[in-house]
């Protein structure tokens, strides 16, 4: 046991400890086994939230482990696939199908893309797999499974026996006409396969079981509560969930905190204590919109790992998680040189402040420490300047930048390189748009040619991107911003760019001057 460690991950202001401390005050000297849960409901494909939730769930784990490591611990993900399908999602094929099936339980619905015995198992496996590749430690668990094999039994006749206790917490929640009919139970129809919400008319405690008004059928049904013959309403099941599953901690979006505080009141009413966790802020796709299973907006998994590392996907998940954000491909840039700085920065940090340091948790204390001058941004910029299609042509550049260069280091760039090239291709030349210089601005980079023609080759990117900061202070700009933005729409026909120095380093100033050249020609055409 590091001592020094455990102190200082005490004393740390890290989200992800300041939570484990949450769940050791709640242990107390019970050191047990401590269980931790997300949930995913597999009505639609799985996004990049669902994902955001696991991550998160796993960096407060290994918090844990760090302050106290002979606590076991485990991530159940949790499946809540009996549920009823609603609304057929706008982003499948056959919805024919699913429409056919609405309101029956997701785990006994086919499958429309035709691969697995039913619906749930086909968004089961997706959200399975793509946890899988970020290698994350959990345990599946599938509502269906649970509830068909009796694993739910024991509480769920606790709810029946505390019915009353219940509905005192819910019913005063609902409106008027909700209240007439509300039950936390949810019959299965024996005749059509539909959970029905439906009117309980009797509750027999004895047998554990229910009588229910059936709409579908016009009759009193009764019914057992148990293995699988009933589901609960979700603000009840979840609650249901947390005791038979022992849940010691859960976090959940910020559109569920009422709804974590009434399955906790449900708890407290059964005499058992609710989980710690907190509520974090959604994902909002690039018009400012929840992201939803069901309208396949935001961004997938996928779609992020064609343009960028996993690491900065989970730097993106660690940062600000009570800040709402902004999950489009605009910000994917930033978020893969914003993780290679913390990586810089964790090479010189003690450990105190490592702990503090996001590639501390994405990499469960032990991330991989190496050194590249070269940010995802720059290496844009040279895709973009070179008009490169492989990385041979790129390698070329910075191998005459930086010299030679190996192993991990090597082995991060060459990645970049893949992840820059897919990105400029489909978001930046698409929307490429020049601007012709006026007089002035030629009169500007010609002053600007003659200064970088008379630099030495082997001169420093700190001493090019002065003559940059020199010829725009001679041009009379206030604002100097003004200035560098009037180079990024001349010479790369963006908005924004590198820093120029750096840039004209690794690109070469030769054909830096060749930029420059062709922008001066279009203004005498």
């Amino acid at each position: 046991m590091n001592k020094s460690l455990i102190a200082d991950a005490l004393e740390s202001k890290s989200w992800p400890f300041e939570e484990a401390k949450k769940i050791l005050k709640r242990l107390g000297d019970n050191k047990r086994k401590v269980i931790f849960e997300t949930g995913y409901g597999p009505s639609g494909l799985p996004h990049i939230g669902t994902f955001g939730e696991v991550a998160r769930t796993s960096m407060v784990r290994f918090a844990l482990n760090v302050l106290s490591p002979d606590i076991e611990s485990k991530i159940i993900c949790f499946s809540d696939d009996m549920d009823g399908l609603r609304k057929v999602p706008d982003n499948i094929p056959n919805k024919e199908l699913l429409e056919n099936n609405l309101e029956k339980p997701l785990s006994s619905i086919p499958d429309p893309y035709g691969e697995f015995k039913s619906y749930a198992d086909h968004n089961n496996s997706l959200l399975r797999n793509f946890l899988d590749r970020f290698n994350f430690n959990y345990e599946f668990m599938s509502a269906s499974d649970q509830y068909l094999s009796g694993n739910f039994n024991e509480t769920l006749k606790d709810i029946l026996n505390n019915y009353d206790s219940i509905q005192n917490i819910i019913l005063p929640t609902l409106g008027e006409e909700r209240k007439k009919t509300y039950s936390p139970f949810l019959p299965i129809c024996k005749e059509t396969g539909k959970v029905l919400m439906a009117k309980v008319m009797e509750i027999d405690k004895k047998n554990s079981s229910i009588l229910y008004y059936n709409d579908l059928l016009n009759e009193e049904v009764e019914t057992s509560i148990l293995s699988g013959s009933c589901k609960l309403q979700w603000k009840v099941d979840w609650a249901m969930r947390w005791m038979a599953l022992e849940v010691d901690y859960e976090m959940a979006g910020k559109d569920l905190i009422d709804s974590v505080n009434l399955s906790g009141k449900i708890c407290r009413a059964l005499n058992k204590k609710p989980p710690e966790g907190f509520n974090y802020e959604l994902f909002l796709d690039e018009k400012g919109e929840k992201i939803s299973k069901s309208k396949g907006n935001g961004i997938t998994i996928d779609e992020w790992l064609r343009y960028a590392s996993p690491e900065s996907l989970s730097l993106y998940m660690y940062q600000k998680p009570k800040r709402a954000k902004k999950l489009s491909f605009d910000v994917i840039p930033k978020a893969v040189d914003e993780y290679q700085t913390f990586l810089n920065k964790y090479n010189d940090q003690n450990n105190s402040e490592r702990l503090n340091n996001p590639v501390y948790h994405i990499h469960n204390g032990s991330p991989l420490i190496f050194d590249t001058p070269l940010t995802f941004s720059l290496i844009l910029n040279l895709v973009n300047a070179s008009q490169a299609d492989n990385k041979e042509t790129l390698w070329g550049f910075i191998r005459e930048y930086i010299g030679d260069i190996s192993g991990d280091s090597e082995a991060y760039i060459d990645r970049l390189l893949e992840y820059a090239i897919s990105y400029f291709n489909d978001f930046i030349l698409p929307t490429k748009k020049y601007k012709i210089p006026n007089d002035s601005e030629v009169a500007s980079l010609e002053r600007l040619l003659s200064q970088l023609k008379n630099l030495e080759d082997d001169v420093d990117a700190e001493t090019i991107q002065t003559v940059f900061y020199d010829i725009g202070k001679e041009a009379n700009y206030e604002n100097l911003r003004e200035w560098f933005l009037v180079l990024y729409q001349i010479l790369l026909g963006q908005d924004q760019g590198p820093r120029l120095g750096s840039f004209a380093k690794l690109y070469g100033l030769d054909k830096t001057c060749n930029l420059i050249e062709n922008a001066i020609s279009k203004n005498l055409t």
